[in-house]
């Protein structure tokens, strides 16, 4: 369908190529995919002229990787790939995990931990005094201030610092990337370029003092004034620039880049990608990722939900900005024509599938509600709900030549499909024709102080939901069931709310969960600052928080066991949870 980026040497002479511009280091595989972040900034890169090539999970033991395509003219790109390397690594009680599903063959063995330290540390020694590192991708962007390090159980550096590297990227950064590349080439300078961080000896005015990092790696609450204002200050419309101090230097962090327009997040999906992973890794064995990612388009970035473990709000930001449909429809038809096409495509969706096609007018204008948030503790009237705009895509796609079954693989959120008239009858052409089986949603708990300290909303509509779901399946003769997502041991989770919970799932739900996480304390959100201080940091209260890894697990078993003790307050057997969910 079209030519991948360059990673050999061999391909940049059938190019014609002495140099590279620009040459990105990734922890992925390399896989020709909008879903894959080296792969698309790649491209976008290549789309306004740049040179670009890709080494994908180099050898860190000897040259051959990271010098087989030489040194870049303008920089070098550094990302830890689609997963912050430690959460890719280790398990949430701090076990090496097995297997890695974006590696080929499957095992865990090619991604380093730090991933973009130990890159960032690849180049240097081997290009000494090499041209500037950029540092990009989630692992960087979660990272880029002084940040809770769950692994080592302490408040590490900003990302900048601990790798040396010249130039950080933050959050979706097609903008910034492009903007970096063009004052190199032109030799102007960077340091005015929104949505980047960088390091300096002086502060520019008018940008906010965060508390310095020793006073942040000391106390408590000195961190939490810190995260606040650092989170309050993610939004492009209202955010101001920030500074820290690290001794005698500081970390400089740009005001976010301008929101992209539909046009320019169109351009970006319009590029053409191959959908397979490069010959010179595809001989190494199967990429599990590929699976998933193969035949789903992306609608839409950003989320309304910001739940309080999720990063995405300080990633991907707390606008959503949908695709036109055109450009939605036009990559169904590209995916028609693949050759490994079998009539399927896998997901229509986003970080949460019916987010797609509104937004709040007030916040396209004045930006995110500082001391507000959108879904939650429930919809804002301001928020215009609408599903027909998403359901006249799915039709749309579902009406093409070759396409057999479109589903809907990303997660829906019920209460929005309760505030919008449209919702229900949206809910019931998913439920008939584009679900494959399953609907994945995530309550993530039930009991309602544990749903405030996520952001989640209330269980009501979790019940009202389940029952208008097994309706639909029943109407359409289908054996289809709901996937919930919970999670065990969130901060000021206790054993006898998670048995709460249990009982919920067996007497309500009718099911005996597995699909059950152990949370995991990821940099730069704030469940994350709960887990750190102990504290809520909205009310400051004092919060039981499970540190104990045979504690955690414990809690999660007491969901996932099919049957419960005499004396747990349940009924000895799931008389009413045969129908199990399944992965």
């Amino acid at each position: 369908m079209t030519s991948f980026l360059p990673t050999t040497k061999k391909e940049l002479i059938a190019l014609g190529w002495r140099q590279l511009d620009v040459i990105l280091l990734t922890g992925d595989t390399y896989i020709d995919s909008p879903y894959i972040g080296a792969a698309l900034i790649g491209k976008h890169l290549a789309a306004h002229g740049f040179k670009v090539g890709i080494i994908a999970q180099p050898d860190l033991t000897s040259a051959t990787d990271i010098t087989r395509l030489g040194e870049p003219k303008l920089f070098w790109g550094v990302t830890s790939g689609s997963v912050d390397s430690m959460v890719a690594n280790y398990t949430p009680l701090k076990k090496r995990r097995k297997s890695d599903d974006f590696t080929p063959g499957g095992i865990n063995n090619c991604r380093p931990d730090r991933a973009v330290i130990v890159y960032t540390n690849l180049i240097k020694h081997y290009f000494k005094n090499t041209v500037p590192i950029v540092l990009g991708g989630i692992e960087a962007s979660l990272r880029r201030i002084a940040h809770y390090d769950f692994w080592s159980n302490q408040i590490r550096k900003s990302i900048l610092f601990d790798a040396k590297a010249d130039i950080l990227v933050y959050g979706m950064a097609e903008k910034s990337i492009i903007q970096v590349a063009q004052n190199i080439q032109a030799n102007q300078t960077y340091r005015n370029i929104p949505g980047i961080c960088y390091v300096d000896n002086s502060t520019p005015d008018n940008f906010i003092q965060l508390p310095d990092f020793n006073e942040c790696a000391t106390d408590k609450k000195t961190f939490t004034r810190m995260f606040t204002t650092f989170y309050k200050n993610n939004d492009p419309q209202t955010a101001f620039g920030l500074y820290q101090r690290y001794d005698n230097r500081y970390l400089i962090q740009n005001p976010p880049t301008p929101l992209l327009t539909v046009p320019e997040l169109d351009r970006i999906y319009d590029l053409k990608f191959s959908r397979n992973v490069h010959p010179f890794y595809q001989k190494l064995g199967k990429v599990k990722a590929q699976d998933t990612i193969k035949f789903a388009i992306t609608t839409h970035r950003g989320c309304y939900g910001e739940c309080n473990f999720c990063a995405i709000a300080v990633h991907q930001g707390r606008t959503v900005i949908s695709r036109s449909t055109g450009s939605i429809i036009n990559e169904a038809k590209l995916l028609t024509a693949h050759p490994d096409f079998k009539g399927t495509i896998s997901d229509v969706g986003g970080p949460t599938a019916n987010m797609y096609g509104y937004e709040c007018n007030r916040k396209k204008v004045k930006g995110a509600c500082k001391n507000k948030r959108c879904i939650f503790p429930e919809v804002c009237k301001s928020l215009p709900v609408t599903h027909s705009t998403y359901a006249k895509v799915l039709d749309a796609i579902a009406g093409l030549p070759k396409v057999k079954h479109v589903f809907v693989a990303s997660g829906i959120r019920y209460d929005l499909i309760f505030s919008d008239k449209n919702g229900q009858r949206c809910l019931q052409q998913i439920v008939q024709k584009h679900t494959s089986g399953q609907m994945k949603i995530a309550p993530e708990h039930t009991v309602e102080k544990i749903l405030t300290l996520m952001g989640k909303p209330g269980s009501t509509q979790l019940i009202d939901f389940k029952r208008q779901f097994d309706t639909l399946s029943r109407h359409t003769n289908k054996n289809q069931f709901l996937t919930y997502y919970f999670i065990a041991a969130h901060p000021g989770s206790s054993l006898e709310d998670m048995k709460s919970l249990k009982e919920y799932c067996l007497t309500k739900l009718n099911c005996s969960p597995e699909q059950v996480q152990i949370f995991t304390p990821t940099p730069s959100t704030y469940s994350t600052l709960m887990y750190w201080t102990e504290r809520d940091p909205v009310t400051g209260r004092k919060l039981a928080v499970e540190k104990n890894a045979s504690q955690k697990e414990k809690q999660k078993n007491i969901l996932t066991r099919k049957q419960w003790r005499k004396g747990d307050n349940q009924k000895s057997s799931l008389t009413k949870g045969r129908r199990l969910q399944q992965e």
